[in-house]
């Protein structure tokens, strides 16, 4: 029973991807599973772009909905209606796990770089001038206040002090508001515009594909495919020339497809892939390692000032009066006023508290670095998948870029053997026997009998 339900499943799968490639809907049947084939697809993509309006942009659920099922009914009749729809749609969902979405990972990881650490950098900064603001505003009221007589006595104004320092700050947070206020609008333009940007560029390069491989014989023409191997075995039974096996030095040229061997332009694709990585990943380090070493920084600062003693400074002053009368003294006083004060280098209510957030930008990065670790392990096979897929859709290219690259083969091969021919005939010419046959006849032995 379950063998049969497996076997069931099976067909039904075949059939499925068979009429979504054709497009052949002969019959009520084939019409419906191409339908129900379209109308499954679609509802992955809404789902995912509903996901995407709700929880990146915060839309409201609403308008989430209405934009996706919109799309979503749009989509389900592009699909059913066209092939072309259908093998861009394809291509596209496999563009998403491949080479093209390599870009939207690595904008994503520099901009959760720039939104947390490089913000988290800024804010810690900002507290420690505030700090040092605040303890310049403590240590003004703990130095003037045992001076009090002296400042009146001095008429020391100390007024200009706090508005200095007030202006300071007010910079300072004017500074620290415009910063954050250019980093939110830039964060959400960029939420908003570059995801549909990329998208239209992603589509762009699918569609570009999709027109070269119909239209150019040539365009990426170096696959040995099933296809290939029908064409050559039916040669073969027609008593035609055919070119299978292929010889070492076309097997390096033209790969089996598909193909788990890696090859050099693979292994070539792969570095390339992983060139614009290596170069994000160096920038993401830098700005946390920056971010790291403030906060150690401004850290092991608030723990040492915090260790400090307050220290006393000793100021007793000598008062001697002496009362007179009529230019006599008749009266001496002697008395001492004590202005000694204690005093802290740091106030420890004004001590920053720095912040790190490691874990929270670490391990997203974590995770988009797997991912592109995934996806430069799949790059090499991606013009691989590509070709296949196009084969499904498009047959009649398919065979017209077989036979094309059956005769190109041939061409070749018949090329090396007139060459090797010319070569044959160059290197008689050369030889003194081909000119002087006469001179250089073998000398005939006469024998003689007794």
């Amino acid at each position: 029973m379950l063998i049969s339900w497996t076997q069931t499943l099976k067909e039904s799968a075949y059939l499925a991807v068979d009429v979504f490639t054709t497009g052949e809907r002969e019959g009520l049947q084939r019409t419906l599973l191409l339908l129900f084939t379209c109308s499954v697809s679609s509802l992955l993509l809404s789902s995912l772009l509903f996901l995407y309006l709700l929880l990146t942009l915060n839309y409201d659920p609403a308008v989430s909905g209405g934009i996706s099922c919109g799309f979503g009914t749009l989509l389900t009749v592009a699909l059913f209606l066209s092939k072309r729809v259908r093998c861009l749609g394809t291509l596209f969902v496999i563009s998403i796990f491949m080479k093209k979405s390599r870009n939207l990972l690595l904008t994503a990881g520099t901009s959760l770089v720039l939104l947390r650490n490089i913000r988290n950098t800024l804010e810690n900064t900002t507290g420690l001038v505030r700090s040092m603001i605040c303890n310049l505003q403590a240590k003004k009221a703990a130095v003037i206040a045992p001076f009090n007589k002296y400042v009146k006595m001095l008429k020391l104004e100390s007024e200009q002090f706090q508005v200095t320092l007030g202006e300071a700050e007010q910079k300072l947070n004017a500074t620290v508001k415009y910063v954050k206020s250019i980093m939110n609008t830039v964060s959400s333009v960029s939420e908003k515009v570059f995801p549909a940007l990329s998208f239209l560029v992603l589509m762009m390069f699918i569609a570009l594909h999709i027109k070269r491989y119909r239209g150019d014989m040539t365009y990426q023409n170096r696959f040995v495919s099933r296809r290939f191997v029908a064409f050559d075995e039916k040669q073969r039974a027609e008593g035609k020339p055919h070119v299978l096996p292929l010889t070492p030095e076309e097997e390096e040229l033209y790969t089996p497809l598909p193909s788990a061997r890696p090859t050099t332009r693979e292994g070539r694709a792969m570095l390339k892939f992983g060139v614009p990585v290596a170069s994000h990943l160096a920038a993401w380090v830098i700005f946390i390692t920056v971010d790291a070493l403030l906060y150690l920084f401004v850290d092991i600062v608030t723990k040492k000032l915090s260790e400090l003693e307050p220290f006393h400074i000793p100021l007793i002053v000598s008062i001697k009066g002496i009362a007179t009368l009529i230019g006599i003294p008749i009266s001496e006083e002697n008395h001492q006023e004590d202005f000694s004060y204690s005093v802290t280098l740091f106030e420890k209510t004004c001590l920053p508290k720095p912040k790190l957030l490691l874990y929270n930008s670490i391990v997203p990065l974590a995770a988009i670095l797997l991912l592109l670790l995934l996806m430069a392990l799949i790059a090499a096979k991606a013009s691989q998948i590509r070709i296949m897929v196009c084969e499904r859709f498009f047959s009649n290219a398919a065979e017209m870029r077989v036979e094309y690259l059956y005769a190109k083969i041939l061409r070749k091969r018949l090329k090396k053997r007139k060459e090797k021919n010319n070569s044959g005939y160059t290197s008689l010419y050369l030889k003194p026997q081909f000119w002087c046959p006469l001179l250089f006849r073998p000398k005939e032995h006469v024998h003689t009998i007794a």
